[in-house]
């Protein structure tokens, strides 16, 4: 069975404090978030890394599916082959993606923000929490409990 995961990122300013958030699901139980301080940029940058994490998560574990959902309608289509990566920030953290889902099979979906709540209360919190103490924060919880609702 595939791991869900979903990813969000988010950048106080846009440009400013960017934080990352990912929940990982596998076989319906939440087995990982991430909640992670990640630099100054742009939300784009910071839904990138989001994305990235979670690849590399996967493919540590040695997962051979993976489905990412997120709220970002660009990223998702950006990964999909819908729209083409203009942005040259952006340009080498979609190689590394690409790299990342060599020997996977990788589908993004595009979901409603109120589905990726999770991801976005992370996302926020890592980059709110860096605005305020001025500190680099990283926060990994794992536990095991059931999906808020039906994939």
């Amino acid at each position: 069975m595939a791991l869900i995961i979903f990813t969000d990122g988010a950048a106080l300013g846009n440009p400013g404090p960017m934080g990352i958030g990912v929940v990982i699901y596998h076989h319906r139980k939440k087995i990982k978030e991430l909640s992670e301080y990640i630099g100054e940029g742009t939300n784009n940058i910071a839904e990138y890394t989001a994305v990235i994490r979670a690849l590399e998560f996967a493919k540590k574990e040695g997962e051979k599916e993976v489905h990412i959902k997120s709220d970002s309608q660009l990223i998702v289509r950006q990964m999909n082959g819908e729209y083409r990566v203009k942005d040259a920030k952006l340009k080498p953290l979609k190689r590394k993606i690409d790299s990342l889902v060599e020997g996977m099979q990788v589908r993004f979906d595009h979901i409603p923000r109120e589905q990726n709540e999770e991801a976005d209360i992370l996302s926020k919190e890592a980059a709110e929490k860096e605005k305020k103490k001025g500190g680099v924060q990283k926060k990994l919880i794992v536990f095991s409990e059931p999906l808020p609702y039906p994939l």
